[in-house]
């Protein structure tokens, strides 16, 4: 597939990078490559001896590849960082980039099912060799299962009766495409907040598909051991979800509950959090509408 030009407008660009506060000797890793843009200003800081490596999982992203010595681009999940940059050679880097959306490229291409803008298949795979699509949730979930991912996933009070009503249309027909969907939940869909809970719905299943929450937290897991002493954490989260474990774990390396105090009442912790949230301008929202949920924080390694 050809990508165009528009593959993914790079949010809080000069942010991101300045957050990772970078030595152009030190080697980077943007774990969310898709279109490159984040990874073309982190290269433009870097010097002859500098070193980024990237990741992305999906196959159209691979067409964006940076022609530079300096450049390597993982066809991975960022869940296995670790694994892959110990392949590279890499045990500790010198700051770490993600920007956790999904690439307008990805909302863009009717096909792949993540919009609710278009009537596509249910798939919403980013990897598209995975075997867990849209269309096996909505149509080979229990009902308990389904509602789970609408409750925590979607934030949706009506999701038991979202699953209900599910379970009980498929029993006559499987539901295949995005505009059966809509149809089977229109009850739920207010004329005047359609699009708010259609997104909702969508959100809810793609982060059940990519497994996008136990990725996250995998990832993160392994940062403090990957990152040198003052390393840079520069992380872009787009709803509240993610944002929350993100918050969480810059300020005491846990995703719940607190760390275990010594007996003098101390704790350790592996980062410290660098200035206060970050969110895009005015003007970047005015250019990017898919900017206006974007939330970066920042982190150093102790």
């Amino acid at each position: 597939m050809m990508m165009t030009m528009e593959y993914h407008n790079p949010v809080l660009l000069k942010e991101a990078v300045d957050g990772l506060n970078i030595n152009p000797q030190g080697v980077y890793v943007d774990v969310t490559f898709g279109g490159g843009g984040h990874s073309k200003e982190i290269l433009k800081r870097l010097d002859g001896k500098g070193k980024l490596y990237a990741f992305d999982q999906d196959l159209d992203a691979l067409e964006n590849k940076i022609d530079d010595e300096r450049f390597t681009l993982i066809h991975e999940n960022f869940r296995y960082i670790k694994r892959f940059l110990r392949f590279h050679g890499v045990k500790q880097v010198d700051g770490i980039l993600a920007d956790f959306g999904v690439s307008s490229h990805q909302f863009d291409v009717a096909e792949r099912g993540f919009s609710t803008r278009f009537e596509a298949d249910l798939d919403m795979r980013m990897n598209q060799q995975n075997n867990l699509s849209a269309f096996h949730v909505v149509n080979e979930y229990e009902e308990e299962q389904l509602k789970q991912v609408f409750l925590q996933y979607g934030e949706l009070r009506a999701a038991p009766a979202m699953a209900r009503l599910i379970v009980e249309h498929r029993k006559t027909e499987p539901i295949t495409t995005s505009e059966q969907l809509k149809k089977v939940l229109k009850k739920f869909l207010p004329p005047k907040h359609e699009n708010k809970v259609l997104a909702q719905i969508y959100q809810a299943i793609r982060i059940e598909v990519n497994q996008e929450i136990e990725v996250l937290k995998e990832f993160l897991q392994q940062t403090p051991e990957l990152l040198k002493k003052g390393a840079r954490l520069s992380l872009i989260s787009y709803h509240s979800l993610e944002d929350r474990l993100v918050k969480r774990f810059i300020r005491n390396g846990l995703f719940q509950g607190e760390p275990v105090r010594d007996m003098f009442g101390n704790f350790e912790v592996p980062f410290k959090k660098v200035s206060g949230l970050i969110v895009p301008s005015k003007e970047e929202i005015k250019k990017n509408n898919r900017a206006r949920s974007a939330k970066l924080r920042i982190a150093e390694r102790l």
